[in-house]
Parts: C-alpha cells; structure tokens; sequence
C-alpha cells in the first residue's frame, strides 16, 4: 500500500510509534467502513471504557490507511459547542468562499462533503463525542466516511458500533515488554497488566513512570495496591492529556453534578468483585432497614436512571443477556481509594446484605448454578468473611456448599478454612455457624480424599454439635452422616452402617419417611450395606431411594448418585447386564444435566465401563474407562481416590483384553497411592493388591503373585472376614495361584473352604458363586475327585451359559477348559 498522504491532513493527533496489538481491531473497523458502498456511507463508532484506546485505535486508523483518502480532518468533540466552528475552518480546504457566520460556514462544509465536492474520498474523525444529539445534525453523510469515538453506549442506537474493550492479556504483556525491553520480565508484565486489569490508558501511563523512576515492578504492585489513586495521578500517558486518576475523578465529577444517586450506586459498585454483578442483586427485596441504597433502590424508576446513566458514562459495562453490568478493577480501585475507611466499612457491609439478599436456596438446583457463579466470584474481593451478620455468614455458606456440589473443591476448602479460621476468632470454635462450617469442609476433605483430615474434623465436629445444639438437631443429625461417610473413608464399614442405622431411625421419627434429608441417609445406609457386600439389601433400598428421588423431584446430583449406586448394587449382585442398561441410562443422564466433568457425572462414566466389561463388552469398556480415567487425572491429579480407582478399573480393563504389560503399570501406579490416601490396612489397600498379584500369575510370576495374595486374605480377614466379597475374590485367585504352581491339595482346600463360605454369603446363581464353582471342579479332577469334578462341572456350566449367556467371555472359557478369575473394581464411599 502506498504511503503517500492526502492532499488535506488536518488536526490529526501524531502517531503513537508505541501502538501495539489492535489488529483485529482495525481489521474489523476497515471491514465495517467498507462494508457500505453506496453513495451514502454510515458513520462508524468506537464506543468503550474510557482509557481503552479508542482515540489511539481512531489515530491509527487514520494513520495506516491514509493513503486511501484525500482529505483527512480531526474534530475533538468533547466540547459540542466548538465542533460548528471546527467543521467550519475545513472550509478553506474544500475550497469554499467565505461565509458570513459560523453556522452558514458549517453548513457549507456538510453539503460540500456529502455531494463530494472537490472530495469523495474524506474522512472525519469525530473525537470524544459524547452525546449524540449534541451533534448528529453535524454530522456529514456522504460518499466519505465518518468515525466517531465515544464512551456512550447510546450511540448503538444511531450509528454502526464497534466494541472497544481493554487489552487482551497477551497485548498487554507485548506492550509492557515494547515499552521497557529487558527491564522487565513476561511474569512481570503479566502481574502489572493483572493489576491495572488490561486498561490501556494503565498500562501505558505505567510504562512511563517506571521507565522514568527506574521504580521496581513490585514496589509498583504495592503502591498500587495501597495508594492506587496517588499513584496514577503521578505520570500522565504521554498520548493522553490528563492522568488516570484526572480523567476518572472527571467523569466521575460530571455524572455527580447530573445524577448523584448513580454516583452513590457507582460507589457501592466499586466494592464488590471485578467480575459482573447480578443486576437481581439490586432488587427492592433485598433492602435491610438503614442501607444507604434505600432511596434508590426503593424506587425502581431512580434505579434503572442511575444504572442508565452509569453505562451512557461508560462507568459500568452491561450485558443484557447475562443481566450484569462490570465495573473495571482500576476504576474500583480509584473509586475506593478516595473512599473514607467509616464509609469503605458501610459501602461493604452495604454489598454483603446485597449478595445474601437474592440467593437461590438450593444450590444442588443446577439451573440456579449460573446465578452461583456469579455470587461466588464476588466473596473474597467483597470481604464476606469478615462480616458477622448471620444471613451473610449463611450466603457464604451456601456459597461454600455450591462450590462442593459443583465439584469445585479446591476452592470450597479454601474458602471453608479461611471462614473457620476467621469466625472461630471472632465467634468462638462451638458457634453453630463455626460448626456448620466444619461440616462442609468435612465433606470438601472427603471429596478431596483426605480422609484422615476428615476423621478428625467430623469426629471433633459431631461431638461438639451434640454439646452445643443437642443430639437431635437438624445440623447434629447431618453430622452424623458425615461422620458415617468419613468411617466407610477409613475402611471401617460396620461402624459406619451402625451410625448410619441410628441415624436414619432419628431422621424418620422427626423429619418423616419422606422428607429429603431422611432419603439421603437411606441412601448411605444402601451404600454400608453395599461396602459389607450385603448387595441384596443395598439393592432393594436403592430401589426404593431412586424411585422415590425421582418422583420427588430431588435434585439432579442426588438422583444421578442414587441412579449411579443402584446400578453397581444390581451389578454386584450378579446381574451384567442390567447394570450396563442402567449404567448407561445413569451416565448418558449424567452428562446432560451436570456436563461430562463434573465428579458424579465422571464417576457415572466408571460404572458404565465396569458393566461393559462385566457384560462381555471389552472393548467397549475398556476404551470408556481409559478416556474416564484420562479425564479424571485432568482435573484431580493422580493421587485422587476416583483418579486411583478408574487406574484401577483400567487396569482390570486391559487385563481382561490380553494387554498384560499396560494392566501391570497400572495396577502397580494406582497402588502406589492407595496406602497413602487409604492406609496400608484399608480393605480397599489389600483388594488392589489382589489386582495386582493376579496381572503378575498372568505375566509369569505366580510365586510372587501367591504371597501376595495370601498377605491380602490375611488382611481382608482381619479387616472385613473371609466371608467377604473382597476377601472371596482374593481367596479365589490365591487358589489359581495355588493351582498354577502345581500345589493342588492346597487349592483344592481353600477352594473348598471358599465354596462353603459362598453358599452360605452368596447365592447358587452369583458370578462368585459361579466362578468358584468352575476352579473347584478342575482342582477336584486334578486331585483324584473326577466323578465329583464331572458334576460340579456340568451343573456349573449350565449355569453359565443361562446366566452369564452362551457367547460371554467367562462362559466360553469354561467350555474351554481355563481358570476364571476375579478382581476388584473399588467403588466410591
């Protein structure tokens, strides 16, 4: 493109040689400007935050593509009464006579621009025009092109508008690194971009002061941070005539003159997070007696004026179809830096009632969890936590729970832990809100796998609740539960139905059968049973729980658990098949109410692929387990119990699909972990380890893999029984062990002790039942016993082939004359 100029350049600020990024900026202006081709042209406007470039991105417009115009003209608007005359002086370059007056000079001007005399290639820059009616019958329409710049949002009703936002995180470090080269490093612009929240007027007024000052990056941070205001009034931009803090106390000292409650509404504004605010934050319910915002909010009419008055100022940025406006960090900054400290603690008390006032109350409703997202983002910068008012102090907790049901939970025990820390030391440990706090962030530390910080806390928290609130209130009871969850945590599965069996026997006396709460802790006493391998109870209480959850309406999480639990009970208790129907049913449910990552949903998709594998579909769940696993050590981390156990369920997976090497390395990764989260006694530690010694008989180390397995029974024993689900599984591939080494007598034995045990545990028609059955028989015949191998073998493979169905892996290997083993798929507690 050519460089020459036109033949009229007039006004035009120089350019910024400093200019950066903006391209897609420009592009899209030039597109929109060339978009209309007809005689007359529609003028074109950047709208935006003040300091977000537009008059630079305007300049360089001019600049870059001056060479496609014969006459360029800068008009600073930010004064409507001089733009006539301004308009007037281009008449000496379009070769006008003189005029009698201002006015009849202007308009020869508009008339000479839009019939394209001397010039159809013009460009009229409009500069800082804020209202539109203060000049739209200034403005020439014609074969030229007119740009306008403004921070009024209103100009979207008369003209084309493009969006002028901050910086793009990367623009900005590019800008920072341009501006002050070695001295600073791409950490450090990021931090002081992070700060000044990508504000271009910011960022560059930043540069120059710490280019000139040779002012360190962090003491710049915290001088920001501690006197914001002073600080940006010490260095203008080089391209802008005023400082930041000038040109905000400016904008802020018009909008006062004209309507002062949107000033007062702006200051509440700088309190609470930069992220959007729900407007429903502002509705007249939440008033509390004494609120500074009383006045106005009590007047929807004075509310939409001063929230109509702050986006026409470009002070807040609103989004119609999220119902938020946003208020820059900076400007907050600035804002509650002027603020007096009696006024920052009314300001922000003021904001705590505005957030707890709308909250939805249920945060296990996931079409409220958008509303969440948005309250949540507000609770740290807002300083909830240090509020005593017991309806903030319950927001926060709702909050807290949110972030748990979400499956956020790094960011709930953060939250929780700060919350306990603080209101212990402002309430007491044995306050019911430093209680109920204790609560949830036993229930965070048991999603998070900490099972050992959860005993202690839920432990201590249970007692204190009955101390405090009495054995039988609603927050004890739900302790109770929580204490239930943390004992099946540490493998102490009967203690855990005990509490839980207590537990239900108060919820049904007070709350009734039918109330919500009393439906949970039947579904815990379920998953006791289940953990105990009592699966027929476990089933027929699931049963029951689903049923009921989903003619209740309960919530969408609840029902995806109870679905979930119901079809591994199905699936333990022998029937394949059924399980992968409502496995799937479970998962495809999963992920379209709650998305495919949320922990329900992930642990959903782990089922599923354990009943693929158990129905016959190897493949199937083999390729669902890798790609659940895959995505579980994504957003956990390895050492996660759900991460540990889809490693575990991957390994049984590609074990049973002949890749012995792959099931080896994961079987050995996943039991690097599990003495670490569960404990080297925990029932679920030694069924791992029966896992493995099976993958090391497979690969040819049998020796090994019977000691193994004999230390795992011998644990199971102490821990569970041998009449175990765990301890029968295990016993099982000891006696393939056995056999395999030759030592038949000894397999014969545990064979037969295992046999008995599963009669009485375990029905004729259970996998179990079925699979020792089968072992038996070729340890019978191995041992002399072949008229009675003969008849086991027979009885057992017509079981088979009806319960397991004739093509089923298992089944087939039967008729072939293998061993069958078993394994363990740990389940969540």
């Amino acid at each position: 493109m050519s460089t020459q100029g036109p033949k009229v350049w007039e006004r035009v600020p120089k350019r910024n040689l400093n200019f950066t990024g903006r391209a897609d900026l420009l592009s899209a202006l030039r597109k929109s400007i060339n978009t209309v081709t007809a005689v007359v042209a529609q003028p074109q406007t950047l709208q935006g935050l003040g300091g977000v470039g537009k008059t630079q991105l305007a300049i360089e417009y001019a600049w870059q593509y001056r060479a496609h115009y014969d006459l360029v003209f800068w008009i600073s608007a930010d004064q409507p009464m001089l733009v006539p005359s301004s308009l007037a002086a281009m008449g000496p370059f379009l070769g006008l006579p003189p005029a009698t007056g201002t006015e009849q000079a202007t308009q020869r001007v508009i008339r000479a621009l839009e019939s394209g005399t001397p010039y159809r290639k013009w460009l009229v820059i409009f500069d800082n025009a804020e209202e539109p009616d203060d000049i739209k019958d200034l403005i020439p329409r014609g074969p030229g092109h007119v740009l306008i710049t403004s921070r009024n949002s209103r100009w979207s009703d008369h003209e084309l508008t493009i969006q002028v936002d901050v910086f793009k995180r990367e623009e900005s470090v590019e800008f920072l690194l341009k501006r002050l080269g070695s001295t600073m490093t791409v950490a450090q612009a990021d931090q002081v971009a992070d700060k000044l929240g990508d504000l271009p007027l910011a960022l560059e007024q930043a540069a120059a002061l710490l280019g000139r000052t040779l002012m360190s990056v962090e003491e710049y941070v915290r001088l920001l941070d501690e006197q914001t205001g002073r600080l940006l009034s010490l260095e203008k931009a080089p391209t802008y005539p005023q400082s930041m803090t000038a040109a905000w106390q400016i904008s802020v000292s018009q909008l006062e003159d004209r309507v002062p409650e949107a000033v007062e509404l702006l200051r509440c504004c700088a309190f609470f997070g930069p992220e959007p605010i729900p407007r429903d934050v502002f509705r007249r319910g939440n008033l509390s007696t004494g609120m500074r915002l009383e006045r106005i909010l009590s007047d929807p009419i004075k509310l939409t004026n001063a929230l109509s008055n702050l986006e026409r100022y470009a002070l807040v940025k609103v989004e119609p179809s999220t119902r938020t406006l946003q208020m820059h960090r900076l400007n907050q900054a600035l804002l509650r830096d002027e603020t007096s400290e009696a006024d920052r603690v009314d300001l922000r008390h003021e904001v705590h009632l505005l957030l707890a006032g709308p909250r939805p109350a249920n945060p296990d409703d996931t079409t409220k969890w958008p509303f969440f997202d948005q309250l949540a983002a507000h609770l740290s910068p807002a300083k909830v936590v240090e509020c005593d008012d017991s309806r903030v102090r319950e927001f926060a907790l709702i909050i807290a729970r949110y972030l748990y049901v979400r499956g956020s939970y790094k960011q709930a025990q953060a939250l929780l832990e700060e919350f306990i820390e603080k209101w212990t030391e402002r309430s007491g440990e044995r306050h019911a809100e430093v209680l109920v706090a204790r609560q949830h962030l036993g229930n965070v530390y048991r999603a998070l796998a900490m099972y050992r910080k959860a005993y202690e806390i839920d432990s201590n928290s249970l007692q204190m609740m009955r101390d405090s609130l009495g054995h039988e209130h609603s927050e004890t009871l739900w302790a109770m539960g929580g204490y239930a969850s943390t004992l099946r945590g540490r493998g102490d599965f009967l203690r855990a139905r005990e509490v839980d069996e207590e537990s239900l026997e108060a919820h049904e006396r007070i709350h009734g059968k039918d109330d919500a709460r009393t439906l949970r802790t039947r579904n815990n006493l379920a998953i006791d049973h289940a953990l105990a391998s009592e699966y027929g109870k476990a089933r027929k209480i699931l049963g029951e729980v689903y049923n009921q959850a989903t003619n209740m309406d309960a919530s969408k999480r609840f029902q995806l658990q109870a679905w979930s639990n119901l079809s591994r009970a199905v699936r333990l208790s022998g029937q394949f098949q059924v399980a992968t129907d409502l496995s799937e049913d479970a998962y495809t449910y999963g992920v379209r109410e709650l998305g495919e990552d949320h922990p329900d949903t992930l642990l959903a998709a782990k089922d599923h692929a354990v009943s693929l594998r158990r129905s016959g579909r190897l493949l199937d769940g083999l390729d669902l387990m890798r790609g659940t696993r895959a995505r579980m050590d994504r957003l956990y981390g390895d050492e996660h119990a759900d991460t540990m156990a889809a490693t575990m369920g991957l390994s049984n997976a590609l074990r049973a699909s002949g890749e012995l090497d792959e099931a080896r390395e994961m079987a050995e990764r996943a039991l690097r972990h599990y003495p670490e989260v569960f404990g080297d006694d925990h029932p679920f530690t030694h069924a791992c380890r029966t896992n493995l010694a099976l993958v090391m008989r497979l690969t040819g180390d049998a020796a090994s893999a019977r000691d193994m397995n004999a230390r795992a029974l011998a644990g199971l024993d102490g821990r569970v029984g041998l009449e175990h689900d765990y301890a029968v599984t295990c016993a099982i591939n000891l006696q393939n062990d056995l056999a395999t080494l030759g030592e038949f007598d000894q397999a014969r034995r545990l064979g037969e002790e295992n046999y008995r045990r599963i009669q009485v545990y375990f029905t004729p028609e259970h996998p179990l039942s079925l699979i020792c059955a089968a072992n038996l028989s070729q340890d019978l015949r191995e041992t002399g016993a072949k008229e009675e191998a003969e008849r086991l073998y027979g009885e057992t493979l017509k079981r088979f082939e009806v319960i397991m169905g004739r093509d089923h892996p298992d089944t087939l290997a039967v008729q072939a004359g293998e061993r069958l083993n078993s394994d363990f798929d740990p389940p969540p507690i």
